[in-house]
């Protein structure tokens, strides 16, 4: 049975943005619950950081009105210290708090966080459980596939958080050793599903509406986290939820001028939540996905990783449009 709600948070649509680091910033998670996602989650924040009082990662925690259904992701390899990070991020009043099992990158994984707690199920449990019991809202678990090929136990891990109390779980369909590169499994995730009750995300490679539907409709997964493919495209999130309302509705795709009008508001509003010289040069690698399909792309590239202020990404767009 598909479910719409995750420990009783009811989420508007079936397609949400999965949480990046260095991408996935309050500015960006508005942007996409605009265009229809129906729940978006924090950077990742680090449990340790925030016991040793780190106003960064304090900072990473900020949640608005604008971007509710909201959670906030903490990862760490420790019990105690994650119960505690869960506590300090209800400062900041989450609807959902999230726990990394599934970051692939090595200096996350090579302490003993992220995908490496794969390796200990058990460790999964006791982490899910002590953050469970330390608030008082849902508890969502990310997990990989495994850790490698001999190691492939994202069924027995999410049997496990399930016991421990975790309200969902999001699935990515590929080992660490696989990192972003060989096809998902979406056989792995339609396993996790019909192995526990509670609800299933499935995440890896959804880059469009069509693709959505199928992972969807091939898992039996009660929603489908879309990440990468909406640098750039925020939109494809209004696309997934009437692809799925009515298959034969031909999708709508912003125009050029559009396009790069919701770059610039996006990269405006970066400005505004982190001051000019911090989100510039944040916004460089961010707005290459934008000048996607525009004539001179790779110039254009080129050009957005050299800007400086927000005038400069203007004057940028303007040369873009004047070039169509």
């Amino acid at each position: 049975m598909i479910q719409n709600n995750i420990g009783g948070i009811t989420l508007p649509s079936r397609a949400l943005l999965a949480p990046m680091a260095g991408v996935s910033d309050r500015a960006y998670r508005e942007l996409c619950v605009s265009f229809g996602a129906g729940y978006c989650v924090s950077e990742m924040v680090s449990s340790k950081a925030l016991s040793f009082g780190s106003k960064k990662s304090e900072e990473l925690m900020d949640i608005s009105a604008q971007e509710r259904p909201c959670g906030i992701q903490i990862f760490g390899d420790d019990p105690k210290c994650m119960a505690e990070a869960a506590l300090s991020a209800m400062k900041n009043h989450p609807d959902i708090i999230d726990i990394n099992m599934g970051c692939p990158a090595p200096k996350i994984s090579g302490n003993g966080s992220g995908s490496a707690l794969m390796k200990n199920p058990r460790l999964c449990g006791e982490i899910t459980a002590a953050v469970v019991s330390s608030v008082d809202v849902p508890v969502t678990v990310k997990i990989r596939k495994g850790w490698d090929d001999s190691m492939i136990n994202a069924v027995e891990v999410a049997k496990i958080c399930e016991q421990a109390g975790a309200s969902a779980i999001t699935v990515h369909g590929r080992t660490r050793q696989q990192y972003y590169k060989p096809p998902v499994d979406y056989g792995i995730i339609r396993a996790v599903k019909q192995s526990v009750q509670i609800p299933v995300i499935a995440n890896g490679d959804v880059d469009s509406a069509q693709k959505a539907k199928q992972v969807l409709d091939d898992t039996g997964c009660d929603f489908v986290m879309v990440g990468r493919a909406s640098l750039g495209n925020p939109w494809i999130f209004r696309q997934i939820n009437s692809y799925l309302d009515n298959p034969n509705e031909p999708l709508v795709f912003p125009t050029m001028e559009e396009k790069l009008g919701i770059m610039a508001a996006h990269v405006a509003k970066m400005v505004e939540y982190k001051g000019e010289y911090i989100a510039i040069r944040q916004a460089r690698k961010l707005v290459a996905g934008y000048f996607k399909g525009v004539r001179g792309a790779a110039a254009l590239r080129n050009e957005a990783g050299k800007i400086e202020t927000l005038d400069d990404l203007i004057a940028l767009k303007n040369k873009a449009l004047n070039s169509i």
